[in-house]
């Protein structure tokens, strides 16, 4: 079990509080009627699973219910940032 850090209520919490909903910061496509089925299913299904620094969406479940992103290592499940939506990420991958 870890604990994270949700910055709107300013508190550390225990993990089963949250509820990950996988990889931020995945644009849209402009014009989702002009799409063919082919960049429509990659825009709705495929997402990046790799070793490392990864980008997350996260929601507060049983706490003030609000969406926020975590910088996580995969690896060694690390959190190295969390910051609130809307925002980009300090921590990057080299």
């Amino acid at each position: 079990m870890f604990y994270i850090y949700c910055p709107y209520c300013g508190e550390h919490r225990e993990e089963e509080e949250f509820h990950n909903h996988g990889q931020a910061h995945i644009e849209r496509p402009a014009d989702p009627d002009s799409c063919t089925d082919e960049e429509w299913g990659n825009y709705m299904f495929f997402r990046k699973s790799s070793k490392g620094l990864h980008h997350e969406i996260w929601d507060h479940v049983a706490g003030c219910r609000k969406f926020f992103n975590v910088t996580r290592d995969t690896v060694t499940y690390e959190i190295k940032e969390v910051y609130k939506m809307g925002e980009q990420p300090k921590v990057v991958a080299e």
